[in-house]
């Protein structure tokens, strides 16, 4: 048994990982400041099914809270860090730039610093496929150059990479980040597309549809995510012995530092993702077709080849029972 703080308990990731590692027995500390940029109704429900289990323990804090977040780590002591907690949402970003700027830097420098300070063993952090920006090379891979980012809420989740390597490097932290492919399922965010769209199919509006529905999504499952991550923090990345400073691998290091990709490696339309959600609602869409959006990309594609490798990951849920599993879950909670 390990004691893990898992920060974004009440989001949708940091929830279910909680969860699960609860029910395998380790003591979980879940952290959230339970901010209102989407339903706060939603988190705390999250919270409360979480209240079940006798040994996981929520503590309301905001990561950009310095003496806080010391004060946590010196009491607590974790064995490992798992931070899913951050300003999510690319367009969000275009408005609230200063609200990425406290909780992705500011929040994620207390995060690394209290790792440094306590010994921690092991730090997991969430990063983005956002930070492929500009990139076209499909698959996208860990080992791809990331230098080109075209939303603030993409560039704050490089810097992340970033210091984290810096830790990595000058304390011997080691830190392993992971880039997440859009995900979705029961207990999902209400930003996102899955959970907007099957919200206004099931009340007769329309739908806004970007790019005019000529988008490629690499569409995760929820439990995939989940597997993946648990047998992530139980492999702490040790220095690769081969890397070298002349051909630089930005996935790897001389330092206790890893990236991986999380993906489902099968990219989908969106045209083709609204059609199983109108199956599964059991409605047609009213569709709204608008251009592309600033800071959005027309695709993401993930090369999940190294997790396969090292974690033996593995996506299994199809698209059709995922999506089937979280319009039931829609249906359930809000007795539609």
């Amino acid at each position: 048994m390990s004691k893990i703080l898992v920060t974004g308990a009440a989001g949708f990731i940091g929830f279910h990982l909680s969860k699960r590692l609860a029910e395998r027995g380790d003591e979980v500390v879940g952290l959230d400041n339970l901010n209102d940029y989407y339903d706060i109704n939603l988190k705390i429900a999250r919270i409360r099914q979480m209240a079940m289990q006798r040994n996981f323990k929520p503590v309301r804090i905001d990561l950009a809270d310095r003496e806080e977040m010391k004060r946590l780590f010196a009491e607590e002591r974790f064995d490992a860090v798992v931070n899913m907690a951050a300003q999510a949402g690319v367009r969000y970003s275009l408005v609230n730039p200063f609200t990425y700027a406290d909780s992705n830097l500011t929040g994620f420098l207390n995060v690394l610093e209290g790792c440094r300070q306590t010994g921690v063993k092991h730090l997991v952090f969430a990063s983005s496929s956002s930070v492929y920006g500009a990139n076209t090379a499909m698959p996208f891979s860990a080992h791809h150059n990331v230098d080109h980012p075209v939303s603030l809420y993409a560039a704050t989740k490089k810097a992340n990479e970033l210091m984290a390597h810096a830790y990595a490097s000058l304390y011997g932290l080691p830190c392993t980040g992971l880039r997440l492919f859009t995900v979705y399922g029961p207990w999902g965010r209400p930003d996102m597309a899955y959970f907007l769209f099957t919200k206004a199919i099931s009340e007769g509006r329309p739908i806004d549809v970007f790019n005019h529905g000529k988008m490629l999504r690499d569409f995760t499952y929820i439990d995939d995510i989940i597997v993946a991550v648990v047998r992530v923090v139980e492999r702490i990345p040790a220095p690769d012995p081969s890397w070298s400073g002349d051909r630089p691998d930005s996935a790897t290091s001389y330092a206790p530092y890893r990236l991986y990709n999380i993906g489902n490696n099968d990219p989908v339309e969106l045209l083709r993702f609204i059609e199983i959600i109108e199956d599964c609602v059991g409605k047609k869409a009213v569709k709204n077709f608008l251009p592309m959006q600033p800071g959005d990309v027309p695709a993401t594609y993930a090369d999940v080849e190294d997790l396969m490798r090292d974690a033996g990951f593995k996506p299994s849920t199809p698209l059709e029972e995922g999506l089937r599993k979280f319009v039931e879950w829609y249906n359930s909670y809000y007795r539609a």
